[in-house]
């Protein structure tokens, strides 16, 4: 039984899509989840992307995220870095590991986004203290392409980045 399919012992499909389609975020979350997998109903991308737009627009991270990386693949929704970036920043702004990651990497390579270490930097730091383990290995390989100044700016942005996700929490 997966997660998802956890979450529903008791109540049924019927009952969760009533709740999404009046707008309950978790329920749209986890039908997103369901078509995305394929779990207890056939896969289906661009249902996958409705439902996760549904939850995201609510301020759902993991919504967020699972749309971000959606647009970053062309899965259900035209590829569109600039989109998945945008996706990933509500949810990375939200404290989301993963999204600090997948931010940190697009800025890391410059896609969606202008190429910046510094971003870069400070936003796998962010991934690796909120516990995203393969952050680390972005990150090390970023100080030989900076120069201290940048290093020390990233450390700053990263504080910076920091204090605001959690003051908004």
């Amino acid at each position: 039984l997966s997660l998802t399919c956890a979450c529903f012992v008791g109540c049924g499909l019927k009952t969760v899509e009533e709740r999404a389609e009046a707008g309950d975020a978790q329920a749209q979350f986890w039908l997103g989840e369901m078509y995305a997998y394929g779990d207890g109903v056939p896969q289906d991308d661009k249902k996958a992307a409705k439902w996760f737009r549904l939850a995201a627009e609510q301020g759902k991270a993991a919504a967020q995220l699972e749309l971000g990386l959606m647009y970053d693949h062309g899965e259900g929704v035209a590829e569109d870095n600039k989109e998945a970036v945008k996706w990933y920043r509500l949810a990375a702004e939200q404290g989301d590991a993963d999204a600090q990651y997948q931010l940190g990497w697009m800025y890391n390579h410059g896609e969606g986004v202008s190429q910046d270490y510094v971003q870069s930097y400070a936003w796998l730091n962010l991934a690796i203290t909120n516990g995203n383990a393969t952050a680390k290995l972005l990150k090390d390989g970023l100080p030989p392409k900076m120069t201290p100044e940048q290093i020390a700016r990233a450390q700053e942005l990263a504080r910076e980045l920091d204090k605001k996700i959690n003051a908004a929490k």
